[in-house]
């Protein structure tokens, strides 16, 4: 009897150990996917690097960056046209600079001496036509049509107001008189003028106007006109007598 409780009861042992056993073969060991995403975890809460050192300088201004801004900017340089316009304005400041009446004894001299030389090239200063040489038709293809042209004494007379200048010429087209009543002639008195060429050669009247003259060489006179109202030369004249006479009359 005992012997066979005992039996029983090692069948049960038995059993229960197989059961135990049957279960522990039945649960599935852990994969290997398992086992590296434990390992791989602590990665995902790493903090970010900082960003490099080139990463940061790409967000502060070279020191080469505003030179390409100066060198877009155009640079200052001087105008041609305002150059030009400067010798421009020199050069009329000139032009006008020698139409100033004489200030002193000496420039005074100096101014009547020179018209004596002009006038014994036939010429006035500033009016490149020479009486004698010169024939009207140069003056108006260099100058154009006169301002005004007329009949007086013994030939024709073309006024060019611009020029401060009047031409005149026989029907042959030859300059037998320049005139000119540029301004700084319009100061000189009879006495200058006698300081500096002496006592004048001879002296004629024009209605109230009183005419001065100079022989310059044997084929030019200098003529200074001088109204009695003014008492100063009002213009002067390089005449030719020998061309006012050959005038083509026939």
């Amino acid at each position: 009897m005992i012997t066979s409780f005992k039996t029983i009861a090692g069948l049960i042992i038995l059993g229960g150990m197989l059961s135990l056993t049957a279960c522990n073969s039945g649960k599935p060991d852990a994969s290997p996917g398992e086992v590296t995403s434990a390992t791989e975890a602590p990665a995902a809460v790493q903090p970010e690097a900082s960003p490099s050192p080139a990463a940061d300088a790409g967000t502060v201004s070279e020191p080469g960056a505003d030179d390409g801004a100066a060198a877009g900017a155009e640079p200052v340089t001087a105008d041609p046209g305002a150059a030009a316009g400067a010798s421009t304005v020199t050069e009329a400041a000139e032009a006008e600079a020698e139409l100033v009446a004489p200030a002193t004894p000496e420039e005074r001299s100096k101014q009547l001496k020179e018209l004596l030389e002009f006038a014994k090239q036939g010429k006035v200063p500033g009016v490149e036509y020479a009486a004698h040489s010169g024939l009207i038709d140069e003056v108006e293809a260099a100058w154009g049509e006169p301002d005004l042209k007329e009949s007086a004494g013994k030939g024709m007379y073309s006024t060019y107001s611009g020029k401060n200048a009047v031409i005149g010429f026989n029907k042959g087209s030859k300059i037998f008189d320049v005139r000119s009543n540029a301004s700084n002639l319009q100061s000189l008195t009879l006495e200058q003028i006698e300081e500096v060429l002496g006592k004048p050669d001879a002296t004629s009247s024009l209605g109230s106007d009183k005419i001065y003259i100079y022989q310059a060489g044997k084929q030019y006179q200098l003529k200074f006109i001088i109204p009695e109202s003014t008492g100063t030369v009002d213009h002067i004249s390089v005449f030719s007598e020998q061309d006012s006479i050959n005038n083509m009359a026939g």
